[in-house]
């Protein structure tokens, strides 16, 4: 869907846990023990991991310039950093808001957690990134839909629903 409207995919989560891995890291173990704990990794890194992505992205083809940051920003922290260092380089078209019910979400991440290896699959750290969403990233989206930016899902609903209602704010906003 993405390679159609010519977006690429770059997930925040993934990239911090990518550089988890990576041998001789510096951030290693300081993005483990966020995530671990529910908690968001400092702006700094998320935004050089992202930066780095996307300058490497369209290094390899420049008319690659259209990105769907999955996961990010998650704070006001992460909010103004991105500006800070994005500022004349990228806009934000829209806010893709996957909205859905906190339950549905723990039992989703918990059945996910059966075979993903995720730390953060289980219980007490999905708690914990619940309160996190709704005391610092929820006032992000409704900062971006007093902006006429926010495009939400309804994400209770089943797999083909959810893709369909994203195939047409993707047709809308191209």
């Amino acid at each position: 869907l993405l390679q159609k409207y010519g977006y690429t995919h770059l997930s925040a989560g993934d990239l911090l846990r990518d550089e988890r891995k990576r041998p001789g890291s510096q951030y290693g173990e300081l993005i483990e023990n966020y995530i671990k704990e529910g908690e968001i990794v400092p702006v700094e890194i998320t935004i050089s991991l992202l930066k780095r992505a996307m300058d490497q992205t369209m290094a390899a083809n420049s008319q690659k310039n259209k990105f769907l940051i999955d996961g990010f920003p998650r704070n006001e922290d992460n909010l103004q950093g991105w500006n800070k260092t994005m500022d004349g380089k990228a806009d934000v078209s829209f806010v893709l808001f996957f909205d859905c019910d906190n339950e549905i979400c723990i039992g989703r991440c918990l059945e996910r957690g059966k075979s993903s290896g995720r730390s953060d699959d289980n219980r007490e750290s999905l708690e914990k990134r619940i309160h996190t969403y709704l005391q610092s990233t929820r006032p992000i989206i409704d900062l971006y839909e007093r902006m006429g930016k926010v495009r939400k899902v309804d994400a209770s609903k089943s797999v083909d629903e959810v893709f369909e209602k994203v195939v047409q704010i993707f047709d809308k906003e191209g």
